[in-house]
């Protein structure tokens, strides 16, 4: 299993929210470049970033940080945030990022979805954020009334290989994942899984392990110390 250190990246700086909630803002450091190379110094092979200001719309005003993580770390990196063309895509793919990651679109609009999985296969990353059962959007800002187990199959169908799936009710409480919809997914789907939200334990990291998934996100509790980020690797 892959364990992705998140970097989320507001305002340029690193930082994370308390259940997707931008009014509850934890400020990490000043240059997420320098988090990234934390994070690869400790051996980490993948990093997840999110431009949480892409993802409310705001335009692509991280490009600077994200341009000199790309310089900075010689690990592949996922990311994802607004992407919503692909125009879009090719930028973030020609600057070196290795994965990109749609969410509000990929609900919104499934026939481009169509389009660049066939065009970019494995490049595409699908993330599924989801609230008592429901696909969030809008950087969980929107409640669908979609099914998020559903969707996910409708993603495989589509060509999808790797998902994203975050329990929005789990993201940054640090209380542990939501091991149900994960074992779900595990039986139902052959997709990828990366889950995230809420990982806060070995114990955690030792369960998502046992349960084959693809990869794992963490965040908060490597930035407050809670998980010791060489000795999850050395787990997996």
């Amino acid at each position: 299993m892959i364990i992705f250190p998140a970097i989320d990246i507001k305002d340029n700086k690193c930082v994370r929210l308390l259940q997707g909630d931008f009014d509850k803002v934890n400020i990490y450091g000043d240059d997420p470049s320098e988090m990234a190379k934390k994070w690869e110094d400790k051996g980490s092979q993948f990093i997840h970033i999110v431009s949480l200001n892409g993802a409310r719309g705001e335009g692509n005003v991280n490009d600077e940080s994200i341009k000199k993580i790309l310089q900075t770390v010689n690990i592949p990196i996922q990311i994802g945030g607004g992407i919503r063309e692909e125009k879009r895509v090719k930028e973030l793919l020609d600057l070196g990022v290795n994965r990109v990651i749609f969410g509000s679109m990929a609900v919104k609009n499934k026939e481009l979805l169509k389009e660049l999985v066939k065009k970019y296969k494995e490049k595409i990353v699908v993330s599924i954020d989801s609230k008592n059962g429901k696909v969030a959007t809008e950087g969980w800002e929107e409640v669908s009334i979609v099914d998020s187990l559903q969707l996910c199959k409708e993603l495989e169908e589509i060509g999808v290989k790797t998902i994203v799936y975050t329990d929005i009710s789990k993201d940054g409480m640090m209380i542990g994942p939501n091991f149900d919809i994960y074992e779900k997914l595990s039986k139902e789907t052959n997709l990828d899984i990366i889950a995230s939200g809420g990982v806060t334990t070995i114990d955690d990291v030792k369960k998502l392990n046992s349960m084959n998934l693809y990869g794992a996100i963490i965040g908060k509790a490597l930035y407050e110390n809670k998980i010791e980020l060489k000795e999850v690797l050395s787990l997996c």
